[in-house]
């Protein structure tokens, strides 16, 4: 397939354009099917006895005004690696690519099937495809599309020069958002990325003049983005009219063609009218004067393209038999969509985490195939005459090793590559493995996770650092949605990425910002792996099958323990794969349970070595998920149970054992459920202050004696 730019033709403004890309009977179909199925879906919620209340819209945005640049821009996307991010507005865009007029109208109503099977906003669309372009999945935020989609054209990038994967020569990376999310984090650390790294994406940015009510000159400077940009380094820029077609085709295709061609990144912004209130629940009329409304209603694009394509292209007869094939096929797909039956209630908990397929399940999209992690093997049994290492060391070696044997490896973040992180772990691997494999990112921990996301849906395999615990704050957003990703599509993507995120006290140093464990939240996150490991072997193991797994993983790396030699342990092996979910058995005891995970297992076990044969330690290694059969039996054994961990006292994970005791080991308890953790005061610098918050081996035993005694 060729992308290259099409000759240039002379013709008359009335003509419409030459390019043979445009197949202008079929964008007037897709716009006019865009447009019934707006009219359709407002008047349904205009009227809501129109229709019974279980057919009802309970969330309709409009894509009106919007729907011809972007049925336009959507007969661009032609190769089999193009993929597309998209927002809210968009299906016009997502039914030019391919999206049936069933799933289109199915999804709004919450129906089996379509983009969720039910389980997310029907206008938060995806397009999955094997063979053609891609339409990665949406969100319900404003302005989390961007990130991804740089990572997913990184991957182009990795793809075509690095893999020399041929198939991804001439693929594109396009990104659609209004104005108002030009103002968002994700927007300009994307812009950075795709600039910095001169990457083939495509910024679109549909102008509407309003995010929500508040308009533009309060969004951006100007009231025009494209303007602002027009000096922007590595930035082709283009402005102009949405609702014109000619004009909004020409742009489209100039910057399409200079990103295809591999000069970089582009963006055009194209002014459009909001011809709706926001949503189906807002009312314009409360920030917009009559006046606004009525000249935005005679920009309507729809008259243009019918005045652009009649007669010059067909006849009033041509565009009237085209009106009512339209609407025979919007209608059709609106009965074959209510007639579909609700989503299976007893299926909302499935795609939580990859799991054993059914035959009518889809394949999900994204990471690396089943076949491709059968072929990595591995085993469970750790070798034995290992050197000692540190837990940097095991880090280190075990990112190596999957580095070599694993070409879609990717390794980044900021300071990674030539420092080698600010705790050395990654030292050495980018003059190793290169500097496209190892390498340094942006100062933006949004654009590092949205970025890994991308790579994830790409099919690689990116592990990414944030540099602190506490600087994963700004990418909460890319975080959660990851997590959530494969339960949303009902099966259709997943992202398993791996993000590194050292944290907790130091060696004898704490502080709010860089010793913040926080480890509850991830906990808390739906769709995440967590992994706490409290020594070299343990890091390795959870390591090499966090980054051979079909599910995203938090791994948490502790640094007191990468500052000291104290979680030394033997190098397990090369191939050595750790599962979740199976807590280590420290210490053996018959008297009491002591559970912990991270550096403070080592204090605990100085504790219970005090107490010959009394005390049971048990190391969960992972939090999410733990091993409740592990700490279960063990209570029922002991009677008496003691939690410890460095994260607050107040709805930390030690709760949520406690909480599974107290359901399943009351009968069986002999002393009340202790938990010993950090006073709900955050991390504190002076060693002195640091001391009288973290839990030691003194205060640990002191519990340990208490409870033995009650």
């Amino acid at each position: 397939m060729t992308h290259a730019a099409p000759p240039k033709t002379r013709r008359t403004p009335s003509q419409p354009a030459v390019d043979p890309r445009f197949d202008w009977r079929r964008i007037a179909y897709n716009m006019l099917a865009s447009r019934a199925m707006d009219d359709l879906e407002e008047v349904t919620n205009r009227n809501r006895t129109s229709v019974p209340r279980e057919h009802l819209i309970l969330y309709q945005f409009s894509s009106r005004g919007h729907d011809l640049a972007q049925t336009i821009l959507g007969t661009l996307l032609d190769h089999p690696h193009d993929a597309a991010g998209a927002y809210y507005r968009c299906r016009p865009l997502l039914v030019t690519m391919g999206l049936s007029l069933e799933d289109a109208l199915g999804s709004p109503l919450g129906r089996a099937g379509g983009f969720s099977d039910g389980r997310d906003i029907g206008v938060v669309g995806n397009l999955p495809s094997a063979e053609g372009p891609v339409a990665l999945p949406m969100a319900g935020d404003v302005g989390s599309q961007y990130t991804p989609t740089a990572g997913w054209a990184q991957s182009i990038v990795y793809q075509r020069d690095t893999l020399r994967n041929r198939s991804w020569d001439g693929a594109i990376a396009v990104v659609l958002g209004g104005e108002a999310s030009a103002a968002t984090n994700g927007f300009w650390s994307s812009l950075t990325i795709a600039t910095t790294l001169k990457l083939p994406m495509l910024f679109y940015i549909d102008d509407n003049g309003l995010g929500i009510s508040v308009k533009s000159d309060l969004q951006t400077p100007g009231a025009n983005i494209a303007k602002n940009l027009a000096s922007f380094t590595n930035l082709f820029v283009r402005d102009g009219d949405g609702c014109s077609p000619g004009e909004a085709a020409a742009l489209l295709a100039e910057c399409v063609d200079h990103v295809r061609r591999g000069e970089g990144p582009a963006l055009v912004r194209l002014t459009v009218p909001r011809l709706s209130s926001h949503s189906g629940p807002d009312n314009q009329k409360g920030y917009r004067t009559e006046e606004e409304i009525a000249a935005d209603n005679a920009r309507d694009p729809l008259p243009r393209l019918r005045q652009y394509l009649v007669p010059a292209l067909m006849s009033e007869d041509d565009w009237a038999e085209l009106e009512a094939r339209v609407t025979r096929d919007v209608q059709a797909a609106a009965a074959a969509a209510r007639g579909r039956p609700a989503p299976e209630p007893a299926d909302v908990k499935r795609f939580i985490y990859a799991e054993t397929p059914r035959e009518t399940d889809p394949v999900a999209q994204g990471g690396l195939s089943d076949a491709e992690r059968a072929s990595l093997g591995g085993t469970d049994e750790a070798e034995t005459e290992g050197d000692f290492i540190r837990l940097a060391e095991g880090v280190r070696r075990t990112l190596a090793r999957e580095l070599a044997v694993n070409p879609k490896v990717l390794v980044f973040g900021e300071d990674v590559g030539k420092k080698g992180g600010v705790h050395l772990v990654t030292e050495g691997l980018q003059k190793r493995f290169g500097a496209d494999r190892v390498f340094d990112t942006s100062l933006s921990e949004e654009g590092i996770i949205g970025r890994a996301v991308g790579m994830a849906l790409a099919g690689l395999m990116p592990v990414a650092e944030i540099q602190f615990r506490k600087y994963a704050d700004p990418a909460q957003e890319q975080l959660n949605n990851c997590g959530t990703l494969r339960w949303r599509t009902a099966n259709q993507f997943a992202a398993p990425i791996v993000v590194r995120m050292p944290g907790g006290f130091g060696k004898d140093v704490g502080d709010p910002w860089h010793s913040v464990t926080g480890e509850v939240l991830w906990a808390h996150a739906i769709g995440w792996q967590v992994a706490m490991p409290s020594n070299a072997s343990d890091a390795v193991g959870l390591l090499r099958a966090a980054m051979r797994s079909a599910n995203p993983t938090i791994f948490f790396e502790h640094r007191s323990l990468l500052m000291t030699s104290e979680g030394s342990a033997r190098y397990p092996g090369d191939e050595y794969v750790l599962p979740f979910g199976k807590a280590r058995t420290v210490v053996e005891g018959d008297k009491i349970t002591v559970v912990s995970w991270g550096a403070m297992v080592h204090r605990c076990r100085d504790a219970a070595n005090r107490f010959d044969g009394d005390v049971h330690l048990l190391d969960l290694r992972t939090i999410a998920p733990w091993d409740r059969e592990a700490v279960l039996e063990s209570v029922r054994r002991t009677g008496r149970c003691l939690i410890v961990h460095e994260d607050t006292s107040t709805a930390g994970f030690g709760a949520e054992v406690a909480a599974v005791l107290a359901r399943e080991c009351f009968w069986f308890l002999d002393a009340p459920i202790e938990r010993l953790a950090v006073d709900d005061v955050p991390m504190p610098y002076h060693p002195v202050l640091l001391d009288a918050v973290l839990p030691d081996a003194e205060r640990i035993a002191g519990r340990i004696e208490a409870l033995l005694h009650t």
